[in-house]
């Protein structure tokens, strides 16, 4: 059976696709060949240059272990921070109080529209002509600064959109039992959003921990990408490998991030599947009037909901 939204290709649809797969594998393969004999051309292919991440210690141990460590200290202390202060941006730019909502507003903006290098050279300047911070420390606290103030402002736009994107149901349902508004955030929508937020909060942490990047080409933060200098120049202007297998380290870090992600979204969507329990309008009473459940019924509404829930034998408990 035919897909309703898509044509099956006939014979000259399908000699057209053939070959245009065929001229991009030939332009891909002619692309590769240049850059390896670019490569090549300059010396950066020889096995000398490669041979100390491989049998030299000292390459990982001087260089690219404290890099990584730096980097990874300045991603997590930057996702602890955004995290929190990125859900409190977003949950009071839905506030009912005007004030608050457009306070968030204006904080969320602001931070938003100013790149993360520009927020980190005037942490950076604040910290030195402020603060007491230690000239070593300095970059990691500039890093972290300007990347919590950005990804903050961004993470709140990514809650706001998983709390709109609810059903309206899920609120008027919250409001019917008796919830507050602070209740009905926490214990309701706030869970339910989660899922739906994921994969944009993933991405958002996999743009920090490239992030970091910056702070190693403009402050002088040893991370990294900072470590390729330093250990090209020991090892025989190594740079192309030095890079190379600073790209791999990026690209297993954030892999990794993504791949944690995708399970953690399967268990929680594997957790919000229905029981096929229901909840019999005894419960809903003793959610909305807690301690009047126990009052005694009189044969109205009281009667109704006894029979609802066990007129037949197999309602719930």
């Amino acid at each position: 059976m035919t897909p309703p939204l898509y044509d099956v290709p006939g014979p000259r649809a399908k000699r057209r696709n053939v070959l245009y797969t065929l001229v991009f594998l030939v332009v891909l393969a002619a692309l590769a060949w240049w850059v390896y004999r670019s490569l090549d051309e300059k010396n950066q292919l020889e096995w000398a240059k490669w041979r100390p991440f491989f049998t030299d210690a000292g390459a990982w141990t001087t260089y690219i272990l404290p890099g990584l460590r730096n980097t990874v200290i300045a991603a997590s202390l930057s996702m602890v921070l955004a995290l929190p202060l990125g859900a409190l941006l977003g949950i009071s730019r839905l506030s009912d109080h005007r004030w608050i909502r457009v306070t968030a507003g204006t904080v969320v903006e602001f931070f938003r529209a100013i790149p993360v290098l520009i927020l980190m050279l005037f942490a950076n300047s604040a910290f030195s002509e402020f603060t007491d911070v230690s000239p070593d420390t300095r970059p990691l606290y500039a890093v972290v600064t300007g990347l919590v103030l950005y990804n903050a402002s961004v993470l709140a736009e990514v809650v706001r959109a998983g709390i709109l994107s609810l059903p309206r149901g899920q609120t008027d349902a919250a409001k019917a039992i008796g919830m507050r508004k602070g209740q009905m955030m926490l214990h309701v929508l706030l869970p339910q959003s989660v899922t739906a937020m994921l994969p944009a909060l993933v991405s958002q942490l996999v743009v920090i921990v490239k992030d970091t990047a910056l702070g190693g080409a403009m402050l002088g933060f040893s991370e990294l990408l900072a470590s390729v200098r330093p250990m090209s120049a020991n090892y025989g202007a190594n740079t192309i490998a030095s890079f190379t297998v600073v790209a791999v380290i990026f690209v297993l870090i954030n892999f990794a991030l993504t791949t944690f992600a995708s399970r953690l979204e399967g268990m929680l969507r594997r957790g919000k599947k229905s029981t096929g329990a229901v909840v019999g309008a005894e419960a809903v009473e003793e959610l909305a009037t807690p301690g009047e459940h126990m009052a005694p019924r009189g044969k109205g509404g009281a009667g109704g909901a006894g029979r609802t829930g066990g007129g037949s034998g197999d309602g719930p408990a």
